[in-house]
């Protein structure tokens, strides 16, 4: 006759007791993780939207001809979490980018945060704060931001990103001239030659700027606005909003985020700390 001790009952108890907890935790996970594929990527796969033309958000291996940089690290990430297939596109500009999440061409975008842009879109979750910093000539007298905005200064940007919505709205002494898209290197360099005396860009821009030039340009040390760059969604999508805060808090947690601007060799930016963004 077999006799069980209680202790032997209390053992299979706790084993049995163990065993569904770790059941309704695998469950809940499974659970969770099928609730956010199907609102974050409701045709199977992540659909992502970032600025091409921006160091910051990525940039196109031209000879692969695949992304690489902190975006792109992260759709990688969260795709993998809801084990989906991801797509990631890059448009020209902010309204492309806008464009894509309100037609629904993209589920997710990528944004620098701006109270105009936030009456298009809704912003959550900002990942990473960017520098930005007026690149000016090596021999230019402008030293500091304070030197910008006064009479007989001119500073350039690029119409629609938020280095020229910065510098349209505070700049009071100083003349701001607006292109339409970016010069290439060699234009940025015959223009603060002859025609203007800083142009307004990320502080990530500037540095590339400054390296390529051999010598010709300078980037201003000091930063004179620092942007979130934020996810972005359809407006009034909210529904995505929780899955998204909470996937950007386990990266910058783990150091995900850390590790993306590292593997990219960024240096005008740093991890964003965890704050809520103004909803319009």
């Amino acid at each position: 006759m077999s006799c069980t001790t209680p202790r032997a009952m209390h053992s299979s108890h706790l084993r049995l007791t163990l065993a569904i907890t770790l059941f309704m935790t695998c469950a809940h996970s499974i659970t969770h993780a099928q609730s956010a594929a199907k609102t974050l990527a409701p045709t199977g796969t992540l659909r992502a939207v970032f600025l091409g033309s921006n160091p910051v958000h990525g940039r196109i291996d031209q000879k692969t001809l695949t992304a690489e940089g902190p975006v792109p690290d992260l759709v990688r990430a969260l795709a993998h979490q809801l084990h989906v297939n991801f797509s990631i596109m890059p448009a020209a500009d902010a309204a492309g980018v806008i464009a894509a999440v309100n037609g629904h061409y993209a589920d997710i975008g990528f944004l620098a945060y701006d109270k105009t842009r936030a009456m298009e879109v809704d912003f959550v979750a900002p990942f990473i704060v960017m520098f930005n910093s007026y690149l000016v000539r090596a021999d230019s007298p402008l030293q500091h931001n304070d030197d910008v905005d006064r009479p007989g200064v001119t500073v350039a940007a690029v119409k629609g990103q938020t280095q020229e919505l910065f510098v349209s709205g505070n700049l009071r002494s100083a003349t701001v001239r607006v292109f339409p898209t970016m010069p290439p290197q060699s234009e940025v360099e015959r223009l603060l030659t002859s025609e203007i005396d800083a142009f307004a860009v990320n502080r990530q821009r500037a540095l590339d700027a400054e390296s390529a030039s051999g010598g010709k340009l300078r980037a201003l040390a000091d930063s004179f606005l620092e942007v979130d760059q934020a996810f972005v969604v359809a407006k009034g999508d909210r529904a995505k909003l929780p899955f998204i805060e909470s996937f950007v808090a386990d990266a910058r947690a783990t150091g995900l985020i850390r590790a993306a601007i590292d593997r990219a060799g960024l240096a005008g930016v740093d991890v964003a700390v965890p704050r809520a963004l103004p909803k319009k």
